[in-house]
C-alpha cells in the first residue's frame, strides 16, 4: 500500500458523515468506498421505516473494510429520529421528573434497544448540559437539571441502559451549553463564565463520568473568560487537550459537533475548521449533510497532511486511537438481524408502555427485561 493510500485511510477514519436519501445509490456507494469513513450518521430524512433504515446502514457498512460507527441522535422528546417509525419516546426532562434511577436507566435502555434493532451501534446521547435559565429557550426539554449532581445521576444511569443494549453513548456538548442563549446551529454562543464556576458546574459530569463515556462531543461555543479568545471549544486546544485530556483525564474519543453548523463556520471555511479541530485535539469530526462540504473537509485534511509532516503524524495517531477503540468495542462486532414485523411491534409496545409509565411516574418491573425484544 502506498503512503498516499495509507494517509487516505487514516483521514477517512477521522470522518463521520451524513448524506441524503433512503438508500445507498451508486454515487453514495462511490463516496463511501472512496473515503472509507470512520462512521455515518442518519437523520429523520434518511429514516422511512425500520427495515429500510436497517438496510441503509447495512449497505453503508458493506462499502468499507473496517467496522463503522453507525450513529444517530436519539435522546427522546424533541431529538428522536425514530419517533415516526417506532414510537415517540419521552424527553430527558420528563424522565428526570420521575426521580427514579430505574427509569433513568430504562430510558437509555429503551432508546438503545430501538437503535440497535435498526442497525445503529452509536447514540450521540445523553446531554450533559445543565438546565440553566439562559439556555432554556434553546435546549428546552433536552436537559435533566441545573444541578450537576442530579445531571450526573441521570446521565450515569442512561449510559448504563445504553451499554446494556450494546450501544455506545456520548457526553455532549463539552464544555457545556447550559449558559448559552444562542443556538450553535445558526451562530456561535459566547458564554461569559469563569473557570471556577465552569469546573464546579458544567464540567462536573465530564469529571465524574470520564471513564463511562465512549465519546465526548465538543461544542461550537466560545468561553472567553477561560481561554482569553473567541475561538469555539471545537477549535480550542486549551479545552480539548489541556482541560479534557490532561486536567479531567478523559481517554475516550473526542469528536467535534457538526462542522456544517453556523457556530463554527462563522470562524472560517469548512477546509479551515476541519483541519483546525483536529489540530486542537479532536479525534474525529462530523460533517452531517452537504456532500460538497464533506468532500471539501476530507480533501483539506488530506492535503494538509500531505504537505505538513507534523500534522500527518497527528492524523496517524488519531486514526490509531479510533481503530484501537473500534477493536475493543463489543458494540461494533456483528450486525443486528433484520428487524422483522414482530420485533418492530414489540419495540413499539415497549416505547409506548415506557412513555405511559413515565407519565404516570410508576415503575413497571416487566419492562425491565430486554429478553423478549431479542427473542
Amino acid at each position: 500500500m502506498s503512503k498516499t493510500d495509507t494517509l487516505r485511510q487514516q483521514v477517512g477514519q477521522l470522518l463521520i458523515l451524513g448524506y441524503d436519501g433512503l438508500e445507498v445509490d451508486s454515487k453514495l456507494r462511490t463516496t463511501l468506498a472512496t473515503f472509507q469513513p470512520g462512521g455515518v450518521i442518519l437523520f429523520a430524512r434518511n429514516i422511512e421505516e425500520p427495515r429500510q433504515t436497517w438496510q441503509l446502514l447495512r449497505d453503508s457498512q458493506a462499502t468499507t473494510r473496517v467496522p463503522m460507527f453507525l450513529c444517530v441522535d436519539l435522546e427522546g422528546g424533541t431529538v428522536d429520529r425514530l419517533k415516526k417509525v417506532i414510537a415517540p419516546a419521552p424527553s430527558v426532562k420528563d424522565v428526570f421528573a420521575t426521580g427514579s434511577r430505574k427509569l433513568f436507566r430504562m430510558h437509555g435502555n429503551v432508546l438503545g434497544l430501538e437503535a440497535r434493532a435498526l442497525g445503529f451501534n452509536t447514540d450521540f446521547a445523553p446531554v450533559f448540559d445543565l438546565g440553566f435559565e439562559a439556555s432554556r429557550s434553546v435546549l428546552t426539554s433536552r436537559t435533566a437539571s441545573a444541578d450537576p449532581k442530579a445531571t450526573i445521576v441521570y446521565a450515569k444511569e442512561f449510559l448504563r441502559g445504553l451499554k446494556a443494549a450494546k450501544v455506545l453513548g456520548c457526553g455532549k456538548h463539552f464544555p457545556g451549553l447550559g449558559e448559552a442563549n444562542l443556538d450553535s446551529h445558526h451562530s456561535m454562543p459566547v458564554v461569559q463564565k469563569n473557570w471556577k464556576k465552569m469546573w464546579e458546574e458544567d464540567l462536573a459530569p465530564y469529571r465524574e463520568l470520564r471513564r463511562q463515556i465512549p465519546f465526548v462531543m465538543v461544542a461550537h461555543a466560545s468561553y472567553p473568560e477561560v481561554t482569553n479568545n473567541q475561538l469555539p471549544a471545537s477549535l480550542s486546544r486549551k479545552w480539548m487537550q489541556d482541560v479534557l485530556r490532561k486536567k479531567i483525564g478523559y481517554n475516550g474519543l473526542i469528536i467535534s459537533d457538526d462542522l456544517e453548523m453556523g457556530g463554527v463556520l462563522s470562524t472560517g471555511e469548512i477546509e479551515d475548521v476541519a483541519v483546525e479541530t483536529l489540530r486542537a485535539g479532536a479525534d474525529m469530526f462530523l460533517v452531517c449533510h452537504n456532500q460538497e462540504l464533506v468532500w471539501r473537509g476530507y480533501e483539506a485534511v488530506l492535503r494538509t497532511a500531505e504537505r505538513d509532516s507534523k500534522f500527518a503524524t497527528h492524523v496517524a495517531k488519531a486514526a490509531q486511537r479510533v481503530l484501537a477503540f473500534k477493536k475493543r468495542s463489543a458494540e461494533l462486532r456483528g450486525f443486528a438481524p433484520e428487524p422483522k414485523a414482530k420485533v418492530v411491534e414489540k419495540l413499539k409496545k415497549l416505547v409506548t408502555d415506557f412513555t405511559r409509565i413515565v407519565g404516570a411516574e410508576v415503575i413497571d418491573d416487566r419492562l425491565h427485561t430486554t429478553k423478549e425484544i431479542n427473542a
